[in-house]
């Protein structure tokens, strides 16, 4: 069983976490919440998530994915921690799946893993990724296994890409059936 780590932040976008976790879930990958602080996560628009656990406790495994959701204050949050670059750049190197989507991709930039490669961020914020990054508008860009993605509006999209790459196309198209999604 493919294995991802979502990384929850006060002030995460809630449809973007909440999509993630459901379609990779429906998808038969092991997905793991995890907070950067306590357990119970504030997101942007005042609905609480209990995290299944801290980043202590899961900083040592590997994961197949690592993928952050936006939020402006989620992202922020994500920004100011070492331990998450950390993380990130453990998991990009040893060729994990590493995902961002809205504001998110900024923290990939923060932990040096957009240089060179193609993403996607949310509109207006193009000009804070100050890495050689090639902009792209696409909803989802995926480059090697750097995936990035809009925002709420493309996080279903972006949510089978990933488990498109984790459980195939055939499991992807499954469950974007079931929920009644024409996916790409």
């Amino acid at each position: 069983m493919k294995t991802a780590l979502i990384l929850l932040a006060t002030g995460f976008e809630e449809t973007e976490a909440v999509t993630i976790i459901d379609v990779l879930r429906r998808g038969n990958v092991e997905v793991i919440s995890a907070s950067i602080g306590g357990r119970l996560v504030h997101g942007a628009h005042a609905i609480e998530v209990m995290a299944d656990t801290v980043l202590d406790d899961v900083r040592e495994r590997l994961f197949d994915a690592v993928i952050l959701p936006g939020g402006m204050g989620g992202t922020e949050n994500l920004l100011a921690s070492g331990d998450v670059r950390a993380l990130l750049k453990k998991h990009a190197d040893q060729g994990s799946i590493v995902s961002a989507i809205c504001a998110a991709p900024l923290v990939l930039e923060k932990a040096g893993l957009l240089a060179g490669r193609t993403a996607t961020i949310y509109p207006g914020l193009e000009d804070k990724l100050l890495t050689l990054a090639r902009l792209s508008a696409d909803m989802v860009v995926g480059d090697g296994n750097i995936i990035t993605s809009r925002g709420p509006g493309t996080a279903m999209e972006f949510a089978l890409h990933l488990l498109e790459r984790l459980a195939g196309k055939g499991m992807a198209d499954q469950v974007a059936e079931g929920l009644l999604y024409q996916h790409n």
